[in-house]
């Protein structure tokens, strides 16, 4: 299906001016009665644009606190991150929440969807916020259509499977064309065979529109389906291994 997605399109392996996701030297500490606990130590990363990247670790490693920072939800205690290029640790909230809208996807474990809004009205609501082009309606159509549930349009998520609202917060991450979209652990609540149909989408997403897509992961077998897998203990990157399925 020929879509429109905008001005982030970016054909996988087509050169890119700059980074879709930059990490500098990042560190995050926390006060700890009159001490201070260090979860980040000086993370560094760079995510090119149309990239497939897993960011893995154990509990307690520092990837959810990564992952808050990357998507602009924390701030580090020292340190910059670039999102599309932009310097988001120097935002102010009202700079963070606009480059959210436009730059940033989220899709979260537990959908997030809202239950009293259909499918279509669900990825639509970012589409409300700022200046967006064309109709909203018209968006959410084409995007639910792509990830396969242009059936189920008007379905509310009690009325859908665990893979089809993942499909719909997907689509809602899609919606305003963002420079990356970020995936908090998107196969923590479904079972074998969506976790599977979850990620060839994503993949096939990736092919078709060029987005970069970076999933957070415990699971070592979602990692091996992305381009790229980025370990994290104790706060450093412990590895970053380019997969056999990319290399081949």
């Amino acid at each position: 299906m020929e879509t429109s997605l905008g001005p982030h399109r970016q054909q996988p392996g087509a050169a890119a001016i700059g980074a879709a996701l930059e990490a500098i030297a990042v560190y995050k500490s926390l006060p700890l009665g009159r001490e201070r606990i260090d979860i980040l130590k000086g993370v560094s990363l760079r995510i090119q644009h149309g990239e497939l990247v897993a960011i893995i670790g154990p509990s307690g490693s520092g990837k959810s606190t990564l992952l808050g920072i990357i998507a602009g939800l924390d701030r580090p205690t020292q340190g910059q991150v670039l999102v599309d290029g932009v310097d988001i640790t120097r935002a102010s909230e009202g700079q963070l929440a606009s480059i959210r809208n436009q730059k940033i996807g989220m899709v979260f474990q537990a959908f997030n969807l809202i239950p009293t809004l259909t499918a279509q009205e669900n990825v639509e609501v970012p589409l409300y916020v700022g200046k967006h082009p064309g109709s909203p309606a018209s968006r959410a159509q084409e995007l639910l259509t792509l990830v396969g549930l242009g059936h189920r349009l008007g379905n509310k998520p009690n009325q859908l499977s665990g893979g089809e609202q993942q499909r719909v917060a997907v689509a809602r991450a899609l919606a305003t064309n963002p420079a990356i979209i970020i995936m908090d652990e998107p196969t923590g609540n479904l079972d074998r065979a969506n976790s599977e149909n979850v990620l060839r989408m994503v993949r096939d997403l990736r092919a078709s529109t060029g987005t970069t897509f970076i999933i957070a992961t415990h699971d070592p077998t979602v990692a091996a389906t992305c381009d790229r897998a980025i370990t994290i203990v104790d706060g450093l990157i412990a590895g970053d291994a380019t997969s056999a399925r990319s290399a081949s």
